[in-house]
Order: C-alpha cells, then structure tokens, then sequence
C-alpha cells in the first residue's frame, strides 16, 4: 500500500506536525490499518528533504498519541486498536471535500472554513448532530514542496 505524505516547508505549521496530521489522518480514513509498517525514520526524512529528527519526534508523539508503536528490528506500526474515524465522520468529511471542490476552494480555504467551526463553542442551530456520539477531527495537513508515497510495509528501526 502507498500513501502520499506531503511537506510544505514554508508552511506556519512545523514539518514534524504536518507528518503527524497525515499520518492520523491516514488512520482515520483506513488507508493506514492496525499492522501496517511505516517507512524508517532516515528513508522518510531523506525523501521528505527533511531532518531525521524532524520524522523521530513526528514518530514519537505519534507513540505517545497510541497511533503508533515502535520496536527494535519490527519498526514503526500502526498500534493495534486504532480503528478508521466513524463511519458517519468520514460520510460528512466526504461531501464536505466534494462541495468545496465544486465551489472551487483550494485545500487551504476549505481546512481555514473546518477550522473556523471548530472554534465555535456551539453547534449551529439547525446543525444534524448525533447526540450519542462524541464529535471529534482528524486535520492532514496541507502541502506543495515535497511529496513522497509512504509505503506501508516498510520497516523502521
């Protein structure tokens, strides 16, 4: 399996933090599933054009976050029991990505919209929230300098 990681070092938002966004939101779309090997650290950093310890504390608050466990000689994996985002989160993320395209909205004005209401302290009015569930987000991060296909599968010191 390859997935897309993407670094913008221009951005505001620090390179180790943009992996970690994307790396929990590859988990909570299921791209990324309990087991599955991310790349080392150094293979990582390298073809990201990033510092190595910039990927080691992305992997290391990813370990303390539970998304991750790392072993000597297994590598960095998805931890067991971290399932995808709730089905009907993913449902409404998914119409949200395809009516801002049709709007035509870049990534970064529709993640500045999601950000926006998350600041709001109450739902709107005629909002069509669960009440049984707990709401919750998962942010990946925007980017447009370095692109690198993780593969899943790849092992980690």
């Amino acid at each position: 399996m390859s997935l897309l990681l993407e670094v913008d070092l221009a951005s505001s938002v620090p390179a180790f933090e943009q992996i970690r966004l994307q790396v929990v939101a590859h988990v909570a779309a299921g791209r990324l599933t309990p087991g599955d090997h991310l790349p080392t650290i150094r293979a990582l950093a390298t073809d990201l054009g990033v510092a190595a310890g910039t990927v080691a504390r992305a992997y290391r608050e990813l370990e303390t976050a539970g998304v991750v466990t790392t072993r000597r000689r297994a590598g960095t994996t998805v931890a067991s029991g971290v399932s995808a985002a709730d089905a009907p989160g993913r449902h409404a993320a998914r119409l949200y990505v395809d009516t801002v395209r049709a709007a035509g909205l870049s990534d970064e004005e529709a993640l500045a919209l999601v950000r926006g209401a998350l600041m709001r302290r109450e739902p709107e009015p005629d909002a069509q929230v669960p009440r049984d569930r707990p709401t919750g987000s998962a942010t990946q991060a925007s980017s447009r300098n370095a692109t690198k296909p993780m593969t899943a599968g790849a092992a980690t010191p």
